[in-house]
């Protein structure tokens, strides 16, 4: 008899709750292996293939193309050990309840997950829930969110961290919501709901006497309306986060890059690979980074200390047809400028392609956002939280210039530094930013580490 396993969205790690299904890569009634990339989502830093570990036939799908779905909801059941359709439900309630059903299938559980993200075991990853009859345990061919069911008397069937944090806020006792959910789990929608009808009947009394127009109403409704969600969605999540958390300033100043323009292009006259103009701004970070450390930190609110960050980790921002993401480049401090350039051209290829893995987007401690590619001078950037500091670099352009006593005409270029005020004063801020400009305008003083 076939043992029907449930396969839930398996845990994102890097603080994401959920993702939206972009494409089903299998049909009801597949065959598939373990491991086999089942459904395609895209999550608020990448759009990855989730492969499945059970081996077996694909007997339910759950969610539609362009449904948000928690991580722990389900995404598939599948049959495994090769029973017929029929056999199929008593099969699964035995295999759920029955710990002898595990073991009895492992040799069809690979327990692997996605490259990029973490785990703490296929215990982890699942979570079984007890069936009131053998046919639940048999859904349709294409299950959708089913109607609400009671509240459970056991633990409030919540996945996102997200949605208990707004029940939080919002002081909502979950245990009172009713999920619409796949098995009763609890979504935000419920709790945005539950909110919302609290707040309606609270304030009826004192509407009553004086309902507002209805006209007055209409042109808060008008106009087309997109959700927040996906990188759209997490880049405003985080931005919020750091204008809330973060006190930040800015500085900023004009620097000659004629001179350092003139070394890339005899760089690149002398054969081999091209170097980039944002290689040498990389190479130029990483070495002020390691004379003004306070500015490769983080803050641990929780602990109240500065903690301060053994390697350079560069985040670069790009802009891509989804949005803006930032790709990092690991140990940028250790890289010459040549392999610079060749990550960067790597990571921004895959970010208009959109094949950035997770861990392409995670572990950064600074980053370099090159605005001037849009034609601008400059700035004030928006620090990436949780990190402690970003440099902007704006276009770099002809205009009048003093150099060495007499008028002339240089290639000149606006940086400006956004920085955390918790980890460092202006002067420590000033000084990294002037020993940039210096290297900038002299790069000649970096010659032994390009």
């Amino acid at each position: 008899m076939a043992q029907v396993l449930e396969f839930k969205l398996p845990d994102l790690g890097e603080g994401l709750t959920e993702a939206e299904i972009v494409r089903w890569l299998v049909n009801v009634g597949d065959v598939v292996a373990i491991d086999q990339p089942v459904v395609e989502v895209e999550t608020a830093k990448a759009m990855v293939e989730v492969p499945c570990p059970y081996g077996g036939v694909v007997t339910a799908r759950f969610g539609e193309e362009g449904t948000e779905l928690p991580v722990g909801a389900p995404l598939i059941t599948v049959a495994v050990g090769g029973a017929s359709g029929a056999d199929t439900a008593p099969a699964a309630a035995a295999a759920k309840d029955s710990a002898d059903a595990e073991s009895a299938v492992s040799s069809e559980y690979s327990g692997n997950v996605l490259v990029g993200y973490g785990t703490s075991g296929p215990a982890a990853r699942r979570r079984r829930v007890r069936h009131a009859t053998p046919a639940a345990a048999a859904p349709a061919a294409v299950a959708g969110p089913p109607a609400a069911a009671a509240v459970p008397a056991g633990p409030v069937p919540v996945i996102s961290p997200l949605v208990r944090k707004l029940a939080r806020d919002g002081g909502l006792d979950l245990r009172e919501v009713r999920g619409s959910g796949p098995e009763g789990l609890i979504l935000r929608a419920d709790v945005e709901g539950a909110l919302a009808v609290r707040d309606r009947t609270a304030a009826a009394p004192a509407a009553a006497p004086a309902p507002a127009p209805v006209a007055a109403a209409a042109p808060a409704l008008a106009g087309e309306r997109i959700p927040l969600r996906g990188v759209r969605g997490a880049v405003a999540d985080k931005l919020s986060r750091s204008r809330t958390e973060i006190p930040d300033a800015t500085c900023w100043v004009d620097a000659d890059a004629t001179e350092l323009m003139a070394a890339r292009a005899a760089m690149n006259a002398a054969g081999g690979p091209k170097i980039s103009v944002l290689a040498l701004l990389a190479r130029i970070c990483a070495h002020a980074l390691s004379r003004f450390p306070e500015l490769n930190s983080t803050v641990d609110t929780a602990a109240r200390e500065i903690v301060r960050l053994p390697g350079v980790h560069l985040g670069f921002a790009a802009q891509t047809p989804r949005g803006l993401v930032v790709p990092v480049v690991k140990d940028a401090g250790g890289r010459t400028a040549e392999s610079l350039t060749a990550e960067f051209a790597r990571l921004t290829e895959a970010a208009r392609q959109g094949t950035l893995t997770p861990a392409d987007l995670t572990g950064g401690t600074f980053t370099l956002n090159n605005y001037g590619v849009f034609g601008v001078d400059g700035s004030t950037p928006i620090i990436n939280h949780p990190e402690a500091a970003m440099l902007g670099v704006g276009r770099i352009v002809p205009k009048p210039w003093v150099h060495q006593g007499e008028l002339a005409v240089r290639q000149v270029v606006q940086l400006s530094l956004t920085f955390d005020h918790r980890v460092c004063d202006g002067g420590t801020a000033g000084g990294f930013l002037r020993y940039v400009a210096d290297c900038v305008e002299n790069p000649a003083v970096l010659l032994r580490t390009l």
